[in-house]
């Protein structure tokens, strides 16, 4: 069988099913097999700006008792830090009364968190605490016919509280031990978010993608435009571009990287490095993810699992209300049913802060709630496609229908418990 999917066509052999008769329960056998709780198989993540095998990133959580954000260093590294991290924070209008600093937990560590009990982890109503005195930023994005614009997006403040939050910890480490490393981690993630905001691609539903011939031959780029005028173009001219939300989720990832390190932080070496990267194979879409966070897929190989990311490494084991803006989350189709319609098999979502996320379509004032995320994905399989055209086939979600949705697969929800954030460049030894 071939499945015409939005970015490429993939080719299932019969002895492979595309979809299981019951995904839910294939899901907790292909868990199980591989160990993703126990952190047996050899997939990659991201800690910080070191590149750990997901076992000794699970070891070492074991062993740092800090949440948020956490410099392992050398002692006098951590003694140049310290006042410099403490300026840059206060240079955002970060409260440093309202968090606590460790030293000495372990050996040679700095740790930056929020005062408060450890089991609190949720990040997604950080905006409504008074006392973090959170507001929008304005930043500027360039626009179509060398024009520019403005946008309101998630502060380089709020990012830093999310980061600071109980339930999991930012690590910098090695080459890391810089401000800048924090400093350029905080701004990849508001440029991701940034470019994320006002998006109005179209939805494919099922059908081809569309790309601008002039740069694109179905989601590769034409010889000839550099890469970053290619991807620039499906933001400045969307009204060219239909697409997944799987390739959709690509494109701004890559955008949100790429562009920091070229038009912000003006890094000619750096920006060159990445575009190398994601050129490897001649199909810059494909691969930005480590492949094991696919691990689930019934088509997934021990080939596959073992790929590193371009661009993106992943975190393990993040409670369900814990986000920092610029994380790719994803909300899993549960049902065997419409699980094997093309695009609603699950939802690739960013988190633009502020408890929102994407809305790549436009199709609900350019985000969605938390809530209406989860309500989102679960109507699915109640055959609610368009909230215009289905409405009637909605089915009301209680409290508790949302507190179960928002667990694991495995625990009846529809919410992984991994993130997929980006690589610090410059500050760690990339995964090849």
């Amino acid at each position: 069988m071939i499945y015409v999917y939005p970015l490429r066509f993939f080719k299932v052999p019969p002895s492979m099913p595309r979809i299981p008769e019951n995904p839910l329960a294939e899901l907790l056998r292909i868990t199980s097999v591989f160990g993703m709780a126990a952190g047996i198989f050899l997939a990659t993540a991201t800690v910080g700006a070191q590149v750990l095998p997901v076992d000794s990133y699970q070891a070492s959580s074991k062993t740092l008792s800090e949440s948020g954000i956490v410099f392992r260093c050398t002692s006098q590294q951590l003694l140049e830090l310290q006042p410099v991290v403490d300026a840059y924070l206060e240079s955002l209008g970060v409260d440093l009364t309202l968090m606590s600093k460790q030293t000495g937990v372990q050996p040679d560590t700095l740790a930056y968190t929020l005062i408060g009990p450890s089991s609190i982890s949720n990040t997604l109503d950080l905006i409504d605490h008074a006392s973090s005195g959170l507001t929008d930023e304005l930043v500027e994005l360039p626009a179509a016919r060398g024009e520019k614009t403005t946008v309101l997006t998630v502060s380089k403040k709020e990012i830093v509280y999310a980061m600071l939050q109980h339930g999991r910890t930012t690590l910098f480490i090695g080459p890391a031990c810089d401000v800048q490393a924090l400093k350029d981690h905080v701004g990849v993630r508001q440029n991701i978010v940034a470019w994320t905001e006002s998006l109005a691609w179209k939805w494919p539903n099922g059908g081809s993608a569309r790309w601008n011939k002039k740069y694109w031959k179905q989601g590769t780029p034409v010889k000839g435009p550099f890469l970053h005028e290619a991807v620039n173009d499906v933001f400045l001219n969307q009204e060219q571009y239909a697409m997944g939300c799987f390739a959709a989720i690509k494109l701004v990832m890559i955008q949100g990287i790429l562009d920091y390190y070229r038009r912000i932080k003006k890094d000619p070496v750096t920006s060159t490095l990445i575009e190398a990267r994601l050129l490897q194979g001649g199909e810059p879409l494909d691969d930005i993810e480590p492949g094991v966070m696919w691990n689930f897929e019934v088509n997934s190989t021990p080939q596959e699992r073992a790929r590193p990311g371009k661009l993106l490494g992943i975190q393990y084991g993040v409670p369900a209300d814990n986000f920092i803006p610029g994380d790719w989350a994803y909300f899993l189709n549960t049902d065997p049913v419409t699980y094997g319609k093309i695009g609603y098999e699950g939802s690739n979502a960013v988190y633009l802060g502020r408890g929102k996320f994407n809305d790549f379509y436009n199709d609900h004032h350019h985000y969605y709630t938390y809530k209406e995320k989860l309500n989102e994905v679960y109507q699915w399989r109640n055959k609610v496609f368009s909230r215009r055209r289905d409405v009637a086939r909605v089915k009301p979600l209680s409290a508790a229908d949302f507190e179960r949705l928002s667990k694991t697969p495995e625990r009846g929800g529809i919410q992984l418990d991994l993130r997929g954030i980006p690589f610090m460049f410059g500050y760690q030894n990339l995964p090849q």
